[in-house]
């Protein structure tokens, strides 16, 4: 199952014809801000998965159940309190290479495709 993340953009708008207005377009706004904080709050634990990843993830026949994918996220926290910017990822038989700041999983691989067992360009390694 993949998981696309979907982003809306939303506007705040405000009106200055008077004082009232200004006020009460201000509360709306306010609220408005508030939504819109709320929203890219919760998109934070969200894991975006690139082009590249998806295409790994159908020829290499890697699906993921949301328990997994709620491991991923996990993972990605845990590399993220450590400060690590780009980790691997094992998962059972499952190898993710990921970029901890943008939350994003550049490539994937099982078991099977693990001929080298040589991972570049990390600077950590989280194992779930």
């Amino acid at each position: 199952m993949n998981k696309v993340n979907q982003h809306r953009i939303h506007e705040i708008h405000v009106n200055n014809s008077n004082s009232l207005n200004k006020r009460n377009n201000l509360q709306n706004s306010t609220r408005s801000f508030e939504e819109v904080l709320q929203q890219i709050n919760s998109n934070k634990n969200n894991i975006k998965f690139s082009k590249h990843a998806v295409e790994r993830m159908g020829s290499r026949n890697i699906n993921l159940n949301d328990a997994e994918y709620a491991k991923l996220e996990n993972a990605m926290s845990k590399a993220q309190n450590k400060g690590i910017k780009e980790a691997l990822i094992l998962m059972d038989n499952k190898a993710f290479i990921a970029s901890i700041k943008s939350r994003t999983i550049i490539t994937t691989t099982n078991s099977d495709k693990m001929d080298d067992n040589v991972f570049t360009n990390i600077d950590g390694a989280v194992i779930i």
